[in-house]
């Protein structure tokens, strides 16, 4: 066993003066003076102060750091509305071949005809899932997608000489939203749910007016429950002019089945880490490409991959990218997104096809439909009973509320002891709207047996709490931290580290 004071050492704690990894072979080519190269200005006055470790200690470091994280090769990971499913290996195979992961983002597009091609159909594929013509895969995560998203409603409504102050969110809404509508510019406008989960109709129609410029909406809604008025919300939006925002943070249910473009949406973000199997989670990388409608296309971000016939007889087309995009929102990042994520979300569209992706959701609502039945029948409904009684799509909603009422534990707690048991917890306490929220999303690649296991897991957990509280606030007890004090972590956090050199 690694001694306690050395397995919480940082890399910084663990350099020494002199320690090298790797040390660079002499220069085969003609040296050139530092200052043709950069000028003073740009040059550092000191070298940087990076740790120095030999390599046999930087393995172990990070390899102890992996080990001391969950992660969805280790166990069950039913984190509600991140969609945790396997990705397959076979995907890292095809993103690490040397033409994908070499290739430098400056190549010039006539040296690039592969990836381009790759990034064009990858385009086409996600137009037919979503129903709409045009594609952008500039945006890299959900919530740069969003912004994308508003940014071309505002593009939308300034060419047509309209000046609207406001964006409607509904109270399920993802917190990304909010603050994307914020980072807009626009004013948030909260529309409430009603008893049955759904939008509340009657208070869309009340806010819904010529100053608002767009809804956005989560379909299935993070209460896991479909729109069932969706036909009636887009007459309301697309009658006071608005544009319908479909948030793809669940589009994971509904691959192959329903189309958002079908709804009426105009606009639609991807989560390629989530629904095509990009791992993800700690910050990244991820992928949220857009898909809009016709009277939207002209504001897509620039330059955008095209396809373009050659104009000499009998050769095929070549791809490229296009700048010339007049009343195009700009550049949203450096380069043309995150290539690797393309690589493998294409992998897995093109393994599944349509008629595999569409089984992928199937199994997916199927998979929590029967989990939930699977935790009633081992009654938990009695102490967590399901935030609405509905037959529920991709994941479901609990409510802790009778747990902490009458076993006198809280959410937090269930949460903390599920990974005495090997499970990673599902999301807390959102939607907000639901009291000690527990939000469960099994993903289609689980077992019926995985399924099984974390029913009786958490029936145990609320047999344990009946006998003796005690045991489940005090959880983690295997982790290799215990519970920590998450407000003052948060209230006085620790983001410097301090670099000593001995």
């Amino acid at each position: 066993m690694i001694a306690q004071a050395d397995d919480t050492l940082t890399i910084y704690q663990r350099s020494k003066a002199g320690r090298r990894a790797f040390v660079a072979p002499d220069t085969d080519v003609p040296e050139r003076p530092l200052d043709d190269l950069l000028p003073p200005e740009a040059r550092r006055a000191a070298p940087p102060r990076l740790p120095e470790v030999a390599e046999p200690e930087i393995v172990r470091h990070y390899n102890r750091l992996s080990k001391r994280n969950f992660d969805l090769d280790t166990g069950f990971y039913p984190l509600g509305s991140c969609t945790m499913k396997h990705n397959p290996k076979l995907h890292e195979r095809v993103a690490g071949l040397p033409g994908h992961a070499r290739m430098h983002p400056l190549q010039d597009p006539r040296y690039a005809q592969g990836a381009l091609e790759l990034m064009w159909r990858l385009q086409d594929a996600l137009g037919e899932i979503a129903g709409l013509p045009h594609v952008s895969l500039q945006p890299s995560a959900g919530s740069q997608g969003e912004l994308a998203g508003v940014l071309l409603t505002r593009a939308l409504h300034e060419d047509r000489g309209e000046h609207r102050t406001k964006v409607l969110t509904p109270d399920t809404a993802h917190g990304t939203n909010p603050a994307t509508v914020t980072m807009a510019g626009y004013e948030v406008v909260k529309v409430v749910s009603d008893a049955n989960g759904n939008v509340d109709l009657d208070d869309l129609r009340a806010k819904a007016d010529e100053d608002v410029a767009c809804l956005m909406l989560t379909n299935p809604s993070t209460l896991g429950l479909f729109e069932t008025g969706i036909e009636e919300i887009e007459r309301i939006v697309h009658g006071v002019g608005a544009t319908l925002y479909y948030d793809g943070a669940n589009l994971n249910a509904i691959m192959g089945i329903s189309r958002p473009g079908d709804m009426g949406f105009d606009i639609v973000h991807f989560n390629l880490h989530k629904s095509f199997t990009q791992p993800h989670g700690g910050g990244g990388p991820g992928a949220g490409p857009v898909a809009v409608s016709d009277r939207i296309e002209p504001y897509l971000p620039r330059p955008q991959v095209v396809r373009r016939e050659s104009t000499t007889n009998g050769k095929e087309p070549f791809y490229d990218l296009d700048y010339d995009r007049p009343k195009s929102i700009g550049r949203l990042r450096g380069f043309q997104g995150n290539y690797g994520v393309f690589v493998r979300s294409y992998a897995y569209i093109r393994s599944l096809g349509g008629p595999g992706l569409k089984e992928a959701s199937e199994t997916a609502v199927l998979n929590a439909n029967y989990l939930l039945a699977k935790l009633r029948e081992a009654g938990v409904a009695q102490y967590l009973p399901a935030a609405y009684d509905r037959l529920c799509m991709h994941e479901f909603v609990l409510s802790g509320e009778p747990m902490r009422r009458e076993l006198k534990i809280k959410t937090l707690d269930m949460a903390k002891r599920l990974l005495d048991h090997g499970v990673h917890p599902p999301t807390v306490y959102f939607p907000l709207i639901v009291e000690e929220a527990l939000m469960v999303e099994p993903t289609e690649t689980e077992t019926k047996e995985t399924l099984d296991r974390f029913a009786e897991i958490v029936a145990d957990i609320l047999r344990e709490a009946r006998e003796d509280p005690e045991v489940a606030r005090a959880a983690p007890y295997t982790t290799p931290v215990r519970r920590l004090d998450e407000a003052g972590a948060a209230r006085h956090p620790v983001v410097r580290q301090a670099m000593t050199q001995d």
